[in-house]
């Protein structure tokens, strides 16, 4: 009899924590369940997923897969559907498709104590940053500035914001900038920002969410200094036991058995 599997999928994937977050979760919850991870190219995504068998229960997907697991899900939930990216297959005949990203930063920020604001900056142009707009918007923000090296690909930001009551501006990554309460970091890891602009970020520019976890502190981390700064280990954490209720009943919002012990191992193995 085969075993239940289930995968991370992105490219790059060696760094992700993801096996060991969800190793840990099955631990506690007496799950045989095999969780792998595979360098999937965006490219080659749809051969990928074709050659699964029934033995696949789901997959979590990460950069760049997100934008191609939204089209190869037959259903979707209102964050997938509103944000155009799925980082949560539930698979079988009909694949469902969920972000988790959503709720994951949503519980990370209310993990630091951020549980309304109303003015957000956003770095980043991607489908991350089409999450943070939902999670600013589910904080109840009414105005977002945009800042990306191509402002041009925040268009679709720009409409996202209309259908939620966000007011959204885009602009370039070194324009000047306003005070905002909150500053949402979606730039890939890795990114190397000029310490004078990292500087004019912190700046007026709250808190800071930051996505990117690997390498620690990033460039923006640093630049905020004393002020309040959050990894992106709470989003991978919080998102991860979402995608795992998923992957349990197939409901994102309905809690684990015993989840205060799951949710403990999880961090630890973090």
């Amino acid at each position: 009899m085969n075993s239940t599997r289930l995968a991370v999928w992105g490219d790059p994937i060696a760094h992700s924590l993801s096996p060991a977050l969800h190793a840990a979760a099955y631990g506690v919850l007496a799950l045989e369940w095999e969780y792998g991870r595979r360098q999937v190219s965006a490219p080659a995504f749809r051969e990928a997923l074709a050659s699964l068998d029934a033995s696949w229960r789901g997959l979590s997907l990460t950069m760049p897969l997100k934008e191609a697991a939204f089209r190869a899900a037959a259903t979707r939930d209102r964050h997938a559907e509103l944000s155009g990216a799925v980082n949560t297959l539930l698979l079988g005949t009909e694949p469902a498709g969920f972000n988790t990203d959503v709720g994951g930063i949503v519980d990370a920020l209310a993990e630091n104590g951020i549980t309304a604001v109303g003015t957000v900056r956003i770095l980043g142009a991607g489908a991350t940053a089409a999450s943070a707009l939902l999670a600013a918007a589910e904080l109840g923000a009414t105005r977002a500035d945009v800042r990306a090296r191509r402002p041009e690909r925040a268009a679709g930001l720009v409409a996202l914001g209309e259908s939620l009551g966000v007011r959204v501006t885009a602009d370039l990554l070194d324009a000047p900038v306003s005070h905002v309460e909150l500053t949402l970091a979606t730039l890939p890891s890795g990114t190397d920002l000029d310490a004078s602009l990292a500087g004019r970020l912190a700046d007026g520019g709250g808190a800071l969410f930051d996505a990117a976890y690997a390498p620690w502190p990033s460039a923006l981390a640093s630049a905020w200094g004393e002020r309040s700064v959050i990894s992106g280990l709470g989003m991978l954490l919080h998102q991860a036991v979402r995608q795992i209720r998923i992957f349990h009943h197939g409901e994102p919002l309905e809690p684990l058995p015993d989840e205060g012990r799951v949710l403990a191992a999880m961090r630890a193995a973090l």
